[in-house]
Parts: C-alpha cells; structure tokens; sequence
C-alpha cells in the first residue's frame, strides 16, 4: 500500500529560513541570530517578514507553533480568534546628557509592565524590544516581523526646567500613525515625574475610552460580522455596556458571551461580563434578582481563575461581597483592588463608586474619582455619573447634578441620582419629571431594587438615598 506523503506549512522555508524561525521561535534576538548565522540584523528581519507570510502566522507564539509542530496536531491557538499584539519601542532621547537616556528608559520600561496589566492584549516584554535596538525608519518593518499589531514609539526631549514626551501609536502593518499626543511637564523629582508620565500615557492609550480601544472599535466596524474575532467582540461589548441603558446592557451580555465562546480564557471579557451582570442585577433588567446575581457571581468567579491581580474584578467582586452581605470580604477585595490599580484610571472611578456605596466612606470616595479624571483627561461619561453619585452621598447635591448631567443619559441610575438630587435641594418639578422618565423606560426598576442590587450597604448612603427617595415619590 502506498503512503501518501504529507507535509506541514514549514516546509515551504527554505533552509535559512528555517534557521532564522528556529531561533527567533526559542528566544534569540534579531542580533544574537546574525551572530550564529553570520547575517546582518536587518537581514534577520527580512527573513522573518518572508516567514511570517509563507506560514500565515503574525505573531512569534504562532510561528513557535509550527516550529514545534503544535499547530499539525491541532493544538495551535487560532490566529482568527486571537487577540493583537503590541510592541512599545523604547523611548528615543534627543537629549544628550546620560541622565535623561537613563530617564528615557526606565520610562519606557514602566510604560511597558503598565501597558502589560492594564491593556486588553499581549505586550512584547522591555527588554526584548531593546535588544532589536531599532531605529526609528525599522519601527513599522520589525513591528510586523514581531506579529504586533500595533506599534507605540516615543521622543524624550528635556532640559533643566522642563520635560516634554511625544507618544505616537501606529499601525504595525503599514507604519500609518493612528494617534499621538504630547506631554509637558516641569522637571522636579525625577523619579515622580517618571510615575507622572507613565500613568498618563498608560491611561490615555489602555482606558476603556483610550486610544487603543477606540482604534480598534473603529477598525471592527469596518469588518463583516462573520469575521469578528474574540477581541473585536469585546470592543464592541464595552461600548455598549458603557451607555448603561436597557438596549446597550443587553447588548453588551450578547457580545461577551459570544467572545467567550470564541475565546473561554479572555480574563477581561469574564470582567465586563460581570459589571453586566451587576448592572442587570441593580437596575432590575433581568427578572429575578436572584438570578442576576448568580450569574454575575459565576461571571466574577471566572475571571477570578484568570487574573485574580485585576483591580477591576477585585472591584467587581467586592460589590458582589456587598450584595451577598459579607461585608469584610468586600472591604478586602476593595483593599486589593487599589493595590493593583491604584494607577488606572478605570479601576479607580469604579473604586469610588463602591467606597461611597458598599464599604467605605463617601470622602474616601471623593479623592478617588478626582484621581481617576486627573490620569485619564479623556473622561468617558460614566465617569461623571460615577462622580455624581459618590458627591449626592457626600452631600454635595448641587455638584452631584453638574456631574450627573454629564453622565450616561440612558442610564437608570443615572436618572435616579439626578431626581434625588433636585428632590434634596428642593427642586420638585424637576425631581418630578426625571422620575416619570424612570418610570416609563425602566418599569421594574425601583429604589429598594438598586439599594439590594448594588448593593447599598454603606448605612449613610441608603439613608440618603430612602429620604431623598421620599421627597422625589420614588418608589
């Protein structure tokens, strides 16, 4: 009998291209590869732009893959559902003095981690950009041949008075620059203006209304809807989940769920899927309280499994603590949820919104949401109605209307905040009017509902919200 012969995508290469695949693939670098095969750097990298394209592969965790022999067996991740890759060069100095070269490398090194624990896809490690020791004209050509997606570079320029950082994002396919900003600072402490810097960049790229994110949206909606993968899904879904109306809350559940099921180990759509879940519990969008809450339960508990170091799904699971009456475990998880994101801007507003509410203290809340819009100056809505409700639990009913009118307009907590707030300050007609329209487009929601749902179990706040609650003929 004959046998018929088969052979794998990796055959196409030819004997240095295999080489080159075979190194890269174990971790050498372009150098260290030049080195053992007597090639230049930039001929590495030409090599593996060729090998990327004969074997279908754009990133180096794939191509180890078919090196391995992985992806014949079957066990390859699938490069359809597979999340992009970013790549952060190392910060250019056009200073001259050894300090500020110093400075320009510890600041993209932090941007680096920063962007690795808070961005909603892989990033190439510090020192593995380092060593390609790429030049600016090479960004866009060893982007690609790193299997990113995006590229983000940077130029350092300083004297002995003032700093000036000039961040850019591009397309790694083409070099196409799709954002940059720029970032003045006076020069004090050296080593608090590198923590200054780091955190606004990181929270106007990796925000969820941050450049990154608005990119990619941006991009999926240019794509057929058969081809969208586990990551496009979840842009999407945080879009829709951030209108906080009954059409977008449902919306947002469909398309987590449908990255999940591409993709069962996306930690952060787990996460998003969670705050749906709570929001479906709090604004009686779902039925039975009961059952909202299970399901945000079984939501938090997988991305738990996942990334148990996000401070978003600490938050997430300290509201939930709050909701099923253990308090000590919410005040917990709300301490570990400052400690891994005491710099993200998302993370905090959700913070303060749980301190003022569940466990905590209103004006420990204050300076919390302040922070959140101080490191992300791109402030999307829901910051504002977060801040509206941390201020109307501190009292401040006035200010808590300004915030509030800033907020998600379709958005049930929002209305209810607002019409407590004029009922507190004794502006009934408009009190009035706004609990009309809450009746009318959220008809199973009410104020025990929000107050169990949350959950409400800081006791000053559910006294506030029950006797503003009263004045406003809320039920």
């Amino acid at each position: 009998m004959n046998r018929i012969a088969t052979s794998s995508p990796a055959d196409a290469l030819s004997d240095r291209e295999r080489a080159v695949a075979e190194r890269f693939a174990s971790g050498l670098t372009y150098r260290e590869i030049g080195e053992a095969l007597f090639i230049a750097p930039s001929t590495v990298r030409t090599h593996l732009a060729a090998i990327y394209e004969k074997l279908g592969v754009n990133n180096k965790i794939a191509l180890a893959s078919h090196i391995n022999g992985v992806a014949r067996m079957g066990l390859a991740p699938s490069l359809a559902d597979a999340s992009p890759v970013l790549a952060m060069f190392p910060i250019e100095c056009l200073s001259s003095e050894e300090r500020w070269r110093r400075f320009a490398d510890g600041l993209s090194s932090d941007i680096t981690i920063d962007l690795a624990r808070y961005a909603d896809f892989p990033v190439i490690g510090f020192h593995t950009m380092k060593s390609l020791g790429s030049k600016p004209a090479d960004f866009a050509a060893d982007g690609k041949a790193l299997g990113a997606a995006y590229i983000v570079s940077g130029q350092l320029r300083a004297d002995d008075r003032r700093i000036r950082l000039t961040i850019e994002l591009a397309d790694a396919l083409n070099g196409v620059s799709l954002w940059s900003e720029r970032f003045d600072r006076p020069v004090e402490d050296v080593f608090s203006l590198q923590d200054s810097l780091t955190e606004s960049v990181i929270n106007v790229l990796a925000g969820c209304g941050g450049a990154i994110a608005t990119v990619g949206r941006n991009a999926v909606r240019r794509k057929p809807p058969a081809s969208l993968r586990a990551y496009d899904l979840y842009l999407l879904g945080v879009e829709q989940h951030n209108t906080f109306s009954r059409a977008g809350n449902a919306e947002a559940i469909r398309l987590f769920s449908r990255a999940l099921e591409l993709d069962p180990t996306f930690a952060r759509a787990w996460i998003e899927l969670a705050y749906a879940y709570s929001i479906q519990s709090c604004h009686g969008l779902g039925g039975d309280l009961t059952g909202a809450i299970e399901r945000w339960r079984a939501a938090v508990e997988n991305a738990l499994r996942l990334d148990p170091m996000d401070g978003s799904v600490q938050t997430c699971l300290g509201d939930l603590m709050g909701c099923l009456g253990d308090l000590e475990a919410a005040e917990r998880a709300y301490r570990r949820a400052f400690e891994y994101g005491s710099n993200h801007a998302d993370t905090l507003a959700l913070l303060a919104g749980s301190r003022a509410l569940v466990a905590g203290d209103p004006a420990e809340a204050i300076p919390l949401i302040e922070r959140a819009m101080r490191l992300n100056p791109l402030t999307p809505s829901w910051y504002f109605g977060m801040q509206g409700r941390v201020l109307f639990a501190a009292g401040r009913h006035r200010e808590a209307i300004a915030s509030l009118h800033r907020g998600a307009p379709d958005s049930a907590n929002m209305l209810m905040f607002l019409a407590l707030a004029h009922a507190a300050v004794g502006e009934g007609l408009e009190a009035a009017g706004l609990a009309a329209r809450l009746h009318t487009e959220f008809p199973e929601f009410s104020v025990e509902r929000f107050i169990a749902g949350y959950p409400v179990s800081n006791p000053d706040a559910a006294l506030a919200i029950r006797h503003a609650a009263k004045l406003a003929k809320l039920g």
